[in-house]
């Protein structure tokens, strides 16, 4: 079956429409391309769906001024690159209100805090201007009350702009480069559950992610990300700290 109830055949005729009109949209969703972050080489679709899907977002992204999915009950992101391999599109994956703690297999820390988002965009060019993250955390909830309190601020977190697709591959690059970044991130990812340190392989799993939806990309990335020492110096703890401390004043 190359297009189940005609979906891709839809999307791309709402594209072009919104081309015609000179409109920017948003597309919405639950199940994102690409793979799961949390478990290496582990997609949501099939591969000639996911394929078909990113060749849409190729040829469209001058109308889609961004992606909204969930699924994951994680909090994280995919960039979609053109066949130059620059940024065209960004894709935000919401954390979920529900504490689910994943049954894959070899899923190590998989639950969550529960996460609501706002977004602040622009009504007229529908650009992405921010994004703020709640959570209920869950052991002083037990061990005290339920307190629904703000996790972080996008812009102020990794010092961007906006939430553009310009400034999410800024926060790609920060992620992939620095690892106070790198950790930072991946205590999102959990919405602040799972705090421990993020390796390489972790560090592999995660970036590759992101960067490379497209799967064959994405395996290449992961066998070059794998090898690569760009961050294997491990500082000790106490210094890692107090660097990363110095790197957010």
């Amino acid at each position: 079956m190359d297009d189940p109830g005609g979906q891709f055949k839809w999307l791309e005729e709402e594209l072009t429409s919104a081309a015609n009109k000179g409109e920017k949209v948003y597309i919405v969703g639950h199940i994102p391309p690409g793979m799961f972050e949390k478990k290496r080489s582990t997609p949501w679709f099939r591969e000639h769906f996911n394929k078909r899907y990113v060749d849409i977002i190729q040829k469209h992204h001058g109308v889609i001024a961004a992606q909204f999915f969930g699924h994951h009950h994680t909090d994280t992101f995919r960039m979609i690159h053109n066949s130059a391999g620059s940024p065209i599109s960004a894709l935000f994956i919401a954390p979920g209100v529900t504490p689910w703690k994943t049954t894959l297999p070899g899923v190590q820390n998989g639950a969550n805090n529960p996460g609501i988002r706002v977004f602040d965009y622009d009504r007229n060019t529908l650009q992405v201007k921010d994004m703020v993250t709640y959570y209920l955390n869950l052991t002083y909830s037990n061990l005290a009350a339920p307190r629904w309190e703000k996790e972080y601020r996008l812009t102020e977190a990794f010092k961007v702009p906006d939430g553009s697709t310009k400034s999410m591959q800024t926060v790609l690059d920060k992620i992939a480069t620095d690892k106070c970044y790198l950790q930072k991130y991946y205590e999102y990812n959990s919405v602040r559950y799972d705090l421990v340190d993020c390796d390489m392989n972790c560090r592999a799993d995660h970036v590759c992610a992101i960067r490379e939806v497209d799967f064959t990309k994405y395996e290449s990335c992961i066998i070059q990300e794998s090898s690569s020492t760009s961050l294997t110096v491990q500082l000790p703890l106490l210094i890692f700290l107090l660097t990363c401390f110095f790197t957010f004043l």
